[in-house]
């Protein structure tokens, strides 16, 4: 595995960020197309795969602490929480986050203290139900993001991350292999809708003190 990864220019890394504010304050979520390096992608998803198989991703639950309990028919991804050391990769990524994190900060004060993330993998038919990602007793998560790491996905193939922007609107954004999506956590009702195929991301969030 190779240990060290295409990084963004410094200048595009800057646009990017500055186009996330701008789709936070104006609208609540934001879609990047091309936030990673495709070496960077390719080698996070062989990760998630070679995680897979060795057994190391578990069936997600849904609630926190004593109320946590697998629920199928709400979620059926696979995850395994990220820790700094542990890979090359995860550790660019990581660090990708908190340049990010620090940009957030820095123009929306949001006091974002940390970012976890987590493997996800979607065998083909699962889905996760609409919900919203901030818990009723405990409301550090401020905003989510999801890293793609689906090569050539195609429309017809499902895996649609759908947000409910409001009664009537929905925004539906493709798993693509290095685009990001972004939103507030307490304020976007979401799903993955069921895809085709297997879908990887890197699920995560940018969390308050």
């Amino acid at each position: 595995m190779p240990t060290s990864f295409t990084h963004p220019p410094e200048n595009q890394a800057a646009d990017i960020a500055t186009a996330i504010v701008d789709d936070l304050v104006a609208r609540g979520w934001s879609h990047q197309a091309d936030f990673l390096p495709a070496d960077l992608v390719l080698t996070l998803a062989a990760e998630c795969r070679e995680r897979a198989d060795k057994g190391a991703l578990a069936l997600a639950g849904v609630g926190r602490g004593t109320g946590l309990a697998v629920r199928e028919g709400v979620r059926g991804d696979y995850i395994q929480w990220l820790e700094a050391g542990q890979s090359a990769a995860c550790d660019q990524y990581l660090g990708i986050m908190e340049s990010l994190r620090q940009a957030l900060n820095r123009t929306l004060y949001l006091g974002l203290e940390e970012y976890e993330t987590h493997f996800a993998l979607y065998p083909p038919g699962a889905f996760y139900q609409k919900h919203i990602d901030r818990f009723r007793d405990d409301d550090r998560r401020t905003v989510s993001a999801v890293l793609y790491l689906n090569q050539d996905w195609l429309p017809e193939q499902g895996g649609a991350l759908r947000l409910h922007l409001d009664g009537k609107t929905q925004q539906d954004i493709l798993p693509s292999g290095g685009s990001l999506a972004l939103f507030l956590s307490a304020d976007m009702p979401h799903e993955v809708l069921a895809a085709t195929r297997e879908r990887l991301s890197l699920t995560g969030w940018f969390k308050r003190r």
